[in-house]
């Protein structure tokens, strides 16, 4: 497995992560045997990094990914690295209501993760989202007094935009910014990603493949479970959802030149963008896991990454990446 390191001050990981969020919630249901045989899968390929929340499933996929390291190879448990989101305040129906990043919620929240996780420390700990009423100090200053207590060894943020990120920074050391990253989605390239470099923070970039949307295995008339986050999201959205799917069909075509996956060239290109940056693959099934971790092996030289990106140009997206009321809570697009 290659690897990389979460900037100046974070772990060395494996190229790709694993994002274990839809083993738990938002994607429909999941099958919580083969979602437990996909981690043993990633961690028998080398892939170290598991990236986690603690209100998926409301506490659902920590206890999920405590099974399946009580039951992986011990070799394996030993270099599995937990990244765990947190702050998220959720209803009993599933809905959200709001992010908590006061110092006491902090440290409650984590209390309760090392339980559900069965562990002594969490290796990156992050705030899903900035509280607003919450100076980022206050919560950064949190975690770091975990980091000093032994029950974490990193810390990390989720959605900031370059100012926020600049504060963090000012506060602790940062090992990494977690944000959605794609062909599709591609905002972080004006002023977020030059400030993380120029602090020494890494990405882990998650919506590789904007939710299956580029995948290459979604189809125009795909109907959609009732209790999947995509049913909402703008992008999955009637003449929206056409407009990407004929991106997705571009792609097709360099991927078939070259004879690999859409996924593999999608996950390939974020790959492409620099060693500072891991991508998450939200793989549920072993299949799609094999699917990703094939993007490995693909080297894109720059006439394929020109063609790439001619075939989904810059802003080509239609449709925001969350819903409205969601995106109001995204620092990183303020």
């Amino acid at each position: 497995m290659q690897t990389r390191t979460l900037g100046t001050n974070g772990p060395q990981t494996s190229a790709l992560g694993l994002g274990c969020m839809g083993m738990s919630a938002l994607y429909g249901d999941s099958d919580r045997s083969e979602s437990i045989a996909t981690i043993h899968a990633a961690l028998d390929a080398g892939i170290t990094l598991l990236d986690i929340g603690d209100f998926y499933g409301m506490g659902h996929n920590e206890l999920l990914i405590n099974e399946a390291l009580r039951t992986a190879p011990a070799a394996a448990r030993e270099k599995a690295q937990t990244s765990v989101k947190f702050g998220a305040l959720r209803t009993i129906e599933g809905g959200f209501t709001g992010y908590d990043g006061r110092p006491n919620a902090v440290k409650n929240f984590a209390a309760y993760s090392l339980q559900r996780l069965g562990t002594d420390h969490i290796d990156i700990y992050r705030i899903a989202r900035i509280d607003p009423d919450v100076p980022i100090e206050e919560t950064v200053g949190a975690i770091a007094e975990l980091v000093e207590a032994g029950h974490v060894r990193h810390i990390g943020l989720s959605e900031v935009g370059a100012e926020s990120l600049r504060r963090a920074a000012a506060v602790a050391p940062i090992s990494d910014l977690q944000i959605e990253y794609s062909l599709i989605s591609r905002g972080i390239e004006d002023a977020i990603l030059p400030t993380a470099r120029e602090l020494g923070i890494g990405i882990t970039a998650y919506g590789v493949l904007s939710r299956g949307l580029i995948s290459g295995h979604f189809s125009r008339d795909r109907k959609l479970a009732a209790n999947d986050f995509r049913g909402m999201s703008p992008r999955f959205q009637g003449e929206n959802l056409s407009r990407n799917l004929d991106l997705v069909d571009a792609l097709r075509k360099i991927a078939e030149q070259k004879g690999v996956s859409v996924a593999q060239t999608a996950i390939a290109w974020v790959l492409s963008r620099g060693e500072d940056i891991v991508p998450l693959v939200g793989a549920r099934r072993r299949d799609r896991l094999t699917e990703a971790l094939g993007a490995l092996d693909i080297g894109l030289n720059a006439g394929e990454l020109a063609a790439i990106e001619q075939a989904i140009p810059v802003d080509a997206a239609a449709g925001e990446r969350y819903p409205t009321d969601q995106m109001s809570h995204l620092d990183s697009e303020r």
